[in-house]
């Protein structure tokens, strides 16, 4: 279950950097600013509550169980992995993609497009930002995960 937390959370965060937000800033901002509104609004669901949230916790349980079993190092790397997404997937999320999404969401889109494209660039820029971060955070996780598998 590690791998597969790590790996579903490290694939949603990459599609955002590879396709979603591409296509977004490539469309009308107006559209880009509805679109994003929707997609935040839409992600809070129980199917991808449990890679959100669970994946560190996924982590800290294998690592015990490998420790339990004397697999030093398949513990160490599950609980480094588990505190690496901890801090770079979800807090780093909670902290800064969260508040510029619920920013974002109680905006009304202008019909004017240079006002939109203005709150557009300006929050697609620095979402972008912090985006990068945790997918490489959770990449690292997802390398972590794998190495603790290959260790067990």
């Amino acid at each position: 279950m590690s791998v597969v937390f790590s790996g579903a959370i490290f694939g949603f965060f990459y599609a955002w950097i590879c396709s979603t937000m591409w296509g977004l800033d490539a469309t009308d901002p107006r559209v880009a600013i509805q679109a994003m509104q929707a997609m935040n609004g839409s992600v809070r669901n129980a199917v991808f509550a449990p890679a959100f949230f669970g994946t560190p916790f996924v982590l800290w349980i294998a690592a015990l169980l490998a420790w339990r079993t004397l697999r030093n190092r398949a513990a160490l790397a599950f609980a480094v992995g588990g505190l690496i997404y901890a801090a770079g997937g979800l807090i780093l999320t909670m902290t800064n993609n969260v508040p510029m999404n619920e920013a974002l969401g109680l905006l009304t889109v202008p019909t004017d497009i240079d006002a939109a494209r203005a709150i557009w660039v300006e929050y697609s820029g620095t979402w972008q930002v912090y985006n990068v971060m945790r997918t490489v955070f959770s990449g690292l996780t997802l390398a972590l995960a794998g190495y603790g598998m290959m260790r067990l």
